[in-house]
């Protein structure tokens, strides 16, 4: 695995700022909901495509696949969306789903700071989430999704 700069802190910071200002999709319920995925991909599309993301996505899922069993059972479809979500909830509960998304984004995370570093990737996070303060965030420990 990469060692990068706190994305564990930054993907759980993102998440819960998610779960707080936005609502429920009509094809997911409230612990299914990927919204932070979903806020990223305009932007990093831009950046290096459709084909891109689906490839950024589907790696940070092969590396979170084996600390989250629930993630081996998700397809990554070709626009970058991620299919099976919907029955997830009622087999692993709300706070295995959580987890999941925590450590499938700080993947993902990691993965954009090893190809286009720290600053640029802050920036993009930045531009997805203009009114989420990232100031205290502690890119100098490490933790269980960094090595």
């Amino acid at each position: 695995m990469i060692r990068t700069i706190g994305t564990r802190d930054l993907a759980e910071r993102l998440i819960a700022y998610e779960a707080r200002t936005s609502k429920p999709s009509k094809k997911t319920g409230p612990g299914t909901n990927f919204s932070p995925f979903e806020k990223l991909r305009p932007h990093l599309a831009t950046l290096m495509g459709n084909a891109g993301f689906h490839a950024l996505l589907a790696r940070a899922c092969t590396l979170a696949g084996p600390e989250v069993a629930w993630l081996r059972e998700i397809k990554v479809e070709a626009d970058g969306s991620l299919e099976g979500l919907g029955k997830l909830e009622s087999r692993w509960g709300p706070k295995a789903i959580t987890e999941g998304k925590i450590v499938l984004l700080a993947q993902l995370l990691g993965l954009l700071v090893a190809f286009i570093g720290e600053v640029l990737t802050l920036h993009l996070v930045r531009e997805a989430w203009p009114k989420l303060p990232l100031d205290a965030l502690d890119f100098g420990r490490g933790n269980k999704n960094e090595t």
